[in-house]
């Protein structure tokens, strides 16, 4: 079993479902007292929030590239950026380790293949959905037709107000409900949970259309690779 280290604190609620999920996987696939080989550097999220709710993403992608180089010392055999947001940093990362960066989108845009799907809708912060280093990757190597919810703030102001501080209210999962049905509506035949932090609100029971979580699916693929 090669050794999965996890860039988390972004936020910590996240990448403690990260940890737990990576662990039963492997138990589940290997039974006994089995569970997988983590190494975990957890950032401040403070330091990378402030720079990047003002678009300073050198800063950030400077703390990404120093956490992957410390996972690579300690012994990681590749690394996961357990945040959607973050992967802004993904190219610069992938330069400066000599271990692979298994990407999140790359992850999502094998799952929605294998599924058949073509249009899918993107949920997360504002930068995710409107920045193009997410939707253009799944574009350009998946084919994938990439859909945005016109109440990008209200999604946006959910996650870094409420989730990211562990606060799932009511009123904001009907909220969200509503944007997955109208975008149901407007044709997505899929639906991208694009922030780690959105399965804490929603689920499949809120979405007539698959929904591709992504927090999982990026588990699931770092355990093939590190049981391969």
């Amino acid at each position: 079993m090669k050794t999965i280290g996890l860039i988390g604190g972004m936020s910590w609620e996240s990448t403690a479902h990260y940890y737990a999920l990576l662990n039963k996987l492997v138990k589940n696939r290997l039974g006994g007292y089995h569970s997988a080989k983590l190494l975990l550097y957890s950032v401040d999220f403070d330091e990378v929030a402030q720079p990047a709710f003002v678009e300073k993403w050198q800063e950030v992608t400077a703390m990404m590239v120093d956490a992957a180089r410390r996972l690579e010392r300690g012994g990681a055999d590749c690394v996961l950026i357990c945040a959607n947001t973050p992967h802004i940093a993904a190219e610069a990362v992938e330069k400066s380790v000599g271990v692979p960066l298994l990407h999140i989108a790359d992850a999502a845009g094998r799952c929605i293949l294998a599924r058949g799907l073509e249009r899918v809708a993107l949920l997360g912060t504002a930068f995710t959905m409107e920045r193009e280093f997410y939707k253009g990757r799944l574009h350009e190597k998946f084919g994938l037709r990439i859909m945005v919810p016109e109440q990008r703030k209200l999604v946006h102001d959910i996650i870094v107000n409420e989730l990211v501080y562990g606060v799932v209210n009511p009123e904001s999962k009907a909220r969200l409900r509503e944007v997955i049905a109208g975008l149901t509506a407007a044709g997505a035949e899929g639906i991208i949970l694009g922030c780690t932090e959105l399965p804490m609100i929603v689920d499949q029971s809120d979405s007539t259309i698959p929904m591709f979580d992504t927090t999982t699916i990026h588990s699931e693929a770092a355990v093939e690779w590190a049981l391969a």
